[in-house]
């Protein structure tokens, strides 16, 4: 039951809360429904082309809490209360959910996911482009389990591919799009057991120039692992942290240039300023490492040395587009995770609505008649916010209330657990004492750990164009790979474009739709 203290604090903060004036107007509702509904109503119309281009973000702990805190945080940016705010994934016409569970996880890890919804298969924690035969840390159980991924099915069809992250390009999910590794923390052979090594296991770095040596465009960080053992670096020279880390003394940059064509056109990079003086027509690949490690925040990035993630893509899909089969492109908003790992839901937020930005960027360079593009998150995290805030609190604000038992006011924003545990004078923090709007502020959780935890809920899945109506309900999340490749008639699903081919029409698209429907047909 709740106390009258606290029906009177919630009934004054809203009642003195800012609703806009045409909210007032009933008539402004049943006008947004009504037009909602005639939206709604054209999807009866499907979308079956061919996708020519095929692009996947990917928000690593994007949660649907985090969706929506950014949700409104895009639109307070923008002045506004912010509830009412469309992030650009809100405007994808079609939702469903995933079931983000390992196969020996029930809260999973991004390895395992990554795994999932690349390769179309689920598999263990901690464990990249392999099956569920392979157990974690064990080289040994590798050979013969390996699994491959969207992107190498596009390859295979002749498409040009990408991958762009704010994470390390060796990282959990970029990796389980080229690698095969009973370990996602295997970067370089420095983190590598002697076992492993002695029984033949590669690294993470090595394989990716080694696996799919022909991939178009990598961006995001992870210098440091392609550099022999304390190779200073080219940007933080007095940094030891960031010196190269390998032990067998390659140089996979140098590895990387000499598997190129002679007649092709090949560029590393490692600034922003370099990146935007290519001229993407004249560019065959790219290979673009901005950071030792990780890349910055966005809020701390360096507008000078560091790109941001929607220049990163406008650059990539400017690059693949020129090949006449159309690209398949894996994008990364991955320090989402790092920031509520951190406790740091201001990082997190951020994060998230700069991808929202790149998302938007896809959208003004890409068609929806064949281009289909698929937004989701590998998992959740115990990230909340609550406190019966007014219309238009800032998102990491205070609730409008003190807490009924300790008396102290507490944030909106909260975690399950994390560092953001404190305790003074045997008591909780009293948030009034500290600057809660901080960039770097963790905010209160329940149970202290040096890192935050993932959460086990259902993810969302958002999709707009070819095909993109077989992403509907709630699915399994390996379920996602095997729907984008359909689309594109690649990997195990282009016999149907095949026949469509043959039959001299000029568009696939209606046997496409024929054919999907065609195992309901014989079950009914």
């Amino acid at each position: 039951m709740i106390s009258p203290f606290l029906v009177l604090a919630i009934g004054t903060c809203l009642t003195n809360s800012l609703v806009p004036e045409k909210e007032k107007d009933p008539k402004y509702w049943r006008d947004q429904a009504q037009q909602t509904l005639k939206n709604a109503l054209r999807l009866q119309t499907l979308n079956t082309n061919v996708a020519k281009n095929v692009i996947m973000f990917l928000g690593d702990g994007m949660g649907v809490s985090t969706v929506t805190a950014a949700r409104i945080l895009k639109g307070q940016l923008h002045h506004s209360p912010g509830e009412e705010t469309r992030l650009e994934m809100d405007k994808f016409p079609y939702v469903a959910l995933s079931k983000t569970y390992n196969t020996n996880a029930q809260v999973p890890d991004s390895a395992g996911t990554a795994t999932a919804y690349l390769c179309g298969v689920k598999a263990n924690e901690g464990t990249v482009g392999v099956s569920a035969a392979t157990q974690r840390t064990e080289c040994n159980t590798t050979q013969g389990n390996e699994v491959t991924s969207i992107l190498r099915w596009a390859k295979d069809a002749g498409k040009s591919v990408g991958i762009v992250t704010t994470t390390r390009v060796n990282h959990a999910t970029p990796s389980a799009a080229y690698a095969h590794s009973a370990d996602r923390d295997w970067y370089s052979d420095n983190e590598m057991p002697p076992e492993a090594l002695s029984q033949g296991c590669k690294d993470i770095a090595y394989q990716l120039m080694h696996n799919v040596r022909d991939i178009e465009v990598i961006m995001g960080g992870g210098r440091k692992y392609m550099f022999p053992k304390n190779r200073t670096d080219v940007e933080y020279e007095m940094d030891e942290k960031a010196r190269g880390t390998r032990l067998d003394g390659l140089n996979l940059i140098d590895i990387w240039k000499s598997f190129k064509p002679k007649h092709k056109h090949s560029h590393y990079i490692w600034n922003r300023t370099e990146l935007l003086a290519l001229d993407p027509y004249t560019v065959d690949y790219l290979l673009g490492l901005f950071e030792p490690g990780d890349m910055q925040y966005e809020l701390n990035r360096n507008n000078v040395t560091d790109p941001s993630l929607s220049e990163m893509v406008e650059m990539a899909i400017r690059i693949l587009s020129k090949n006449p089969k159309g690209f398949f492109l894996l994008v990364e908003g991955g320090r989402i995770d790092h920031g509520h790992h951190e406790g740091k839901a201001k990082q997190a937020l951020h994060e998230v609505v700069e991808m929202d930005r790149a998302i938007g960027q896809a959208g003004t360079m890409t068609s929806v008649e064949d281009t289909l593009t698929v937004v989701t998150a590998d998992h959740s995290h115990v990230f909340t916010f609550g406190g019966y805030t007014p219309r238009g609190n800032s998102i990491f604000g205070l609730a409008p209330m003190v807490s009924d038992t300790d008396k102290k006011p507490f944030t909106a924003i909260l975690y399950g657990n994390g560092p953001g545990y404190k305790v003074v004078g045997g008591e909780r923090e009293n948030v009034s004492m500290v600057d809660y709007a901080h960039n770097n502020y963790q905010a209160q959780s329940a149970v202290p750990l040096r890192h935050e935890t993932h959460g086990g809920e259902d993810v969302a899945v958002f999709a707009k164009g070819p095909m993109a109506h077989l992403l509907h309900g709630v699915h399994e999340q390996n379920y996602i790979p095997h729907v984008m490749a359909y689309a594109a008639c690649i990997g195990a699903n282009h016999d149907h474009c095949a026949s469509a081919s043959l039959s001299g029409s000029p568009s696939p698209g209606p046997l496409l739709f024929l054919l999907a429907l065609l195992p309901l047909a014989i079950l009914f």
